[in-house]
Formats: structure tokens, sequence, C-alpha cells
């Protein structure tokens, strides 16, 4: 009687070369007419780093994300400066030494990680953050859109840890943006050093809940070159989906359109935003903004937020 088996052994070490023989047990047998009895298959098994074993069905999965128009800001700093990875280089965040204690695959579950703590910041916050910066045009923050021009994105995410308070409340952080933009014109025009301008949107991760926030001028009979300034705007409406995604997977889809925002949570609930002050904000450039910014400077705090797909459109 003869019998050939065929194994693929995948990067084993002697010693867990050893173990999967030891734990092999092939039974074979003959009947009373001496014929041999089919051995079952043998199913491929892949031993990761830790030991564990899985079987190679295929379960690996990315995470929906076209890097390639996205840049990332960390919660580290270069020269006193929050270091930030443009394309192509995030491309391969996977590799990049820098990137990954803060970007990484949950390939389970088919997520990206973005993960931070209070840490650099940058010149107009007091919170850091490890957050994806949308560029239209890859490694250039000077190609931006405006209300007029329109623009949509979509993700789906979850809340995977954050730390609490003195109080015990969950921190928060703020996991989507339309942030402002200067041109350079208008930047010239009122003597800004930066082309920075305030956020127009901004969604949170909210003790389980999602808030949205949007901007509003301080006065209304604010002229063209005076809205242009960050401290014409204050917090305006604010609004709180009912319905708590806590630390389950949720839908976030912004359309933003001539003097309107619209946010969906889930496909299903939706809340719009219209009036005087969109239309007043059509002035400014806009560009998209996800991750995952902490909203504390508390020396203990941190959070993990995974994004499981990403999609942008103008």
């Amino acid at each position: 009687m003869r019998i050939d088996i065929y194994i693929t052994f995948y990067k084993l070490t002697p010693i867990r070369l050893l173990m999967l023989s030891a734990g092999m047990v092939l039974f074979c047998s003959c009947n009373s007419e001496g014929k041999d009895i089919p051995i079952e298959e043998i199913e491929e098994e892949v031993i990761l780093e830790d030991d564990t074993v899985v079987e190679d069905n295929n379960s690996f999965t990315l995470p929906e994300i076209d890097l390639n128009n996205w840049k990332v800001t960390l919660p580290i700093s270069n020269n006193g400066k929050p270091i930030e990875v443009e394309p192509p280089e995030i491309l391969d965040y996977a590799n990049n030494e820098v990137l990954k204690p803060f970007m990484y695959n949950d390939s389970i579950n088919g997520a990206l990680v973005f993960y931070t703590y209070p840490g650099a910041t940058t010149a107009n916050s007091s919170y850091s953050r490890t957050e994806l910066r949308e560029q239209m045009n890859p490694g250039s923050n000077s190609t931006n859109w405006t209300f007029g021009q329109g623009g949509n994105m979509k993700g789906t995410l979850s809340l995977e840890e954050i730390s609490r308070d003195s109080g015990g409340d969950y921190h928060r952080t703020m996991v989507m943006q339309i942030h402002g933009r200067l041109t350079n014109a208008q930047r010239d025009l009122i003597g800004e050093n930066d082309n920075n301008a305030p956020p127009m949107l901004k969604i949170y991760w909210q003790d389980g809940a999602v808030r949205v926030v949007t901007k509003a001028l301080k006065d209304l009979s604010a002229s063209d070159t005076e809205v242009l300034y960050t401290d014409a705007w204050r917090d305006g409406e604010s609004y709180i989906f009912p319905d708590k995604v806590d630390f389950e997977k949720f839908t976030v889809e912004i359309k933003a359109s001539e003097g309107k925002i619209e946010v969906i949570l889930n496909e299903s609930a939706s809340k719009t935003f219209d009036g005087i002050h969109i239309e007043k904000w059509g002035v400014f450039e806009n560009y998209f903004k996800a991750g995952n910014y902490l909203q504390t400077t508390d020396s203990e705090a941190f959070a993990k937020v995974k994004y499981y797909d990403l999609l942008v459109e103008h």
C-alpha cells in the first residue's frame, strides 16, 4: 500500500514544523479484500507569527479605501510640526515604520485603523489627530472644491476603543469634516500667513451618538472680505442623531452643494443644513477630512477608529 501526501508549509520554523507534524494523525486501513480505504483530504493551514493557526480559506480582507487622494496627519512631530505622509508614500502604509503605530489594517474585519492620543498638534488646534486630508491633486493642497462645484463623501466606520475622563464619561473624537480653505488671493487680501479657514462641518462620535455641528456667521451683514476671517465665524447649528451607534459599525454620507449640506446616517436618517450661513460660506474652497481627531488633552486619553470603506466624489 502506498500513500502520497502533499502539504504546503508557510514559513514554518523547525519547532513549528515538529508541532504540526506531531498534530497530524493519518488514519488508513485495509478492508477484507486488501483494498486501501481513501484518506480524507487534508486542508492547508497557515501558522501565524503568534502561533495562531488559521485555515487558508482566503479570509484576509483589506479595507475598501483608495489612498491616492489623501494625506495623513499624525500625533507625532518633526521639528515641532506634526508629521504628515502624502501620496505616494501613504500607499505603502503597511510597511511604513512611521505610520505603522497609528494607521494599520485590521485584516480580519477588513478595516483601516486610525489610532491617536494627545501629542503633536497643528498650528490652529489644541488637539492631536490621526486624520486623512483630501488632496484632489495627490501630493498638493492647492486644488480644492467649492460648494458650487459640490462634493460627496461616504464612509463606513466604527469606534473600536476610546478612553474615559475622570468622571467616567467617554471622551469624544471627530470622525469627518468639511474644512474651509482660503485661496492664495483671499489669504493675501486679509493679510494672513496661511490658507487656513474654519471647518464648515464637523461630525463627532460623542457618547455613542453621531453629532453634527456647522458654522454660522457672527454678523450676517459682514462684507465678502470680512467673512474670510476665521473669527467672523462661530459654531452654529448642532444636531445629534437620535439612534445611537455606540461601538457598532455605521455609515455616514455627506452631500455638499450650493447653499446646502445633507448628512445621512445609515442610509436612512437624514439632516439637512441650509440657509444664509451656508450661502455665505460659498466664498471658500473646501476639502474633506476623515479619521480620528481626538477632542481632549488628557494625558492618558486615546482612541481607535476603524474605517471599512471611504469614497469621495466630485
